[in-house]
């Protein structure tokens, strides 16, 4: 039987956006407790561009977006996700990624990136122009701002990873990301669920990311009450620690993506207009996921600005 590799799928991508696939390699970055820090480094030259994936997700989620950009790039597993190692405190603040991602892309990149973040990975992208200026020349922050409503449309999210822990088989995850309305196609969410999950030893299958692992231990607590109690205190801290102050203090230009059917209501845009009133913000027509509906438009928008 042939060995599917995590890049089976460029090729295809690449010849539907009209360009040639460029080289990918993936990079590793051992930290000083032991832990690691996987990425994917697109093209032969050093990256300009660094990507930050949002919760649940790994580095593959920015593969369109990143052809469509035609610029050498970088995207990051966040720990906890994708080929990183998990944190044993499960402290997936944007802060505690920001701290863990600071020494390896020091060592991944030669100069300022244009950092940019989708979700969790937009507070993360925050956390670190903030705390470390001098990797980063220009935020993009992709559908989220701090303090967003965890019993909105983010709280979809939560109930999707509270499953079980394991799976018979990829198909099942396939099912039940289409039951939820995500994924898009079944082709697009077989390609996500394969790139998202892993399969152990004794056969059965399990999500990649730690936050499946961390849903289910709350959604098994007999008082299903207080479960649902501390998974929506859980993500509505994830969503806010920190988040308002790192956005002020971060000496970057920002630019805000804001997906019109996402998960920043028109409310939050305001608020975000007002504590941030230098940025500039930018509606497209997309969900939460803009990278993965509107990869195009995303990468065009990256790619002009990294060229000022």
């Amino acid at each position: 039987m042939a060995v599917m590799d995590e890049f089976q799928f460029l090729p295809a991508q690449a010849e539907a956006v009209g360009v040639a696939a460029p080289a990918v390699r993936r990079l590793s970055h051992t930290l000083p407790d032991g832990r690691s820090v996987s990425a994917l480094h697109y093209g032969d030259a050093p990256p300009v561009v660094t990507f930050l994936h949002g919760a649940g997700l790994n580095a593959h989620t920015w593969d369109t977006t990143i052809l469509s950009l035609g610029l050498p790039a970088l995207a990051v597993d966040l720990p906890g996700h994708g080929d990183s190692s998990w944190r044993d405190d499960a402290a997936y603040t944007g802060r505690a990624l920001a701290a863990d991602l600071a020494e390896p892309l020091a060592a991944w990149t030669s100069t300022p990136q244009v950092l940019v973040g989708q979700s969790l990975g937009g507070l993360t992208a925050a956390a670190l122009a903030a705390a470390h200026p001098q990797l980063v020349r220009h935020l993009v922050v992709v559908d989220i701002t701090p303090g967003i409503d965890p019993d909105g449309d983010a709280a979809q999210i939560g109930a999707f990873f509270a499953g079980p822990a394991d799976w018979a088989s990829r198909d099942e995850l396939v099912d039940r990301a289409l039951s939820f309305g995500l994924g898009g196609t079944r082709a697009a969410a077989t390609r996500g669920v394969f790139l998202n999950s892993r399969v152990r030893e004794d056969g059965r299958v399990e999500w990649k990311h730690h936050f499946a692992r961390i849903a289910n231990a709350l959604a098994a607590n007999p008082d299903a009450a207080a479960a649902a109690s501390a998974q929506q205190k859980a993500l509505r801290e994830l969503l806010s620690a920190g988040g308002w102050d790192d956005l002020a203090h971060a000496s970057a230009p920002i630019t805000l993506v804001r997906g019109d059917r996402g998960f920043v209501t028109p409310a939050d845009l305001a608020t975000f207009r007002e504590r941030v009133p230098g940025a500039t913000t930018v509606d497209v027509p997309s969900g939460h996921n803009v990278q993965e509906e509107q990869p195009a438009a995303l990468g065009t928008l990256v790619r002009d600005i990294a060229g000022k």
